[in-house]
């Protein structure tokens, strides 16, 4: 499992340009099946991904946001192994 946190690294008006794209990408990784969970940081410093993919689709994945193409933000990715889920999050078990 990861964790990925972006933190904008350039001025809100720039982030406002490229948000439609990166949400028009966000939704087709949801529809591929790479991230489980998404939404915006608080305060809105970024975003975060949950992602249940292996490390190069993920990396793949990636490589295409409109964030990360333009230099919107930096990433950070977290991986984990999910040892303990509540009731109706099994599938999340590694």
């Amino acid at each position: 499992m990861f964790v990925v946190s972006l933190t904008y690294k350039v001025p809100d008006e720039i982030v406002d340009f490229h948000r439609p794209a990166h949400m028009d990408w966000v939704k087709e990784a949801f529809d591929a099946g790479t991230f489980v969970a998404s939404g915006r940081r608080v305060p809105a410093i970024g975003g975060v991904l949950l992602s249940n993919v292996d490390r190069a689709t993920l990396d793949a994945s990636l490589a295409t946001d409109p964030f990360y193409v333009n230099g919107v933000a930096d990433f950070e990715i977290i991986e984990f192994t999910v040892t303990t889920a509540s009731a109706g999050f099994e599938n999340l078990l590694d």
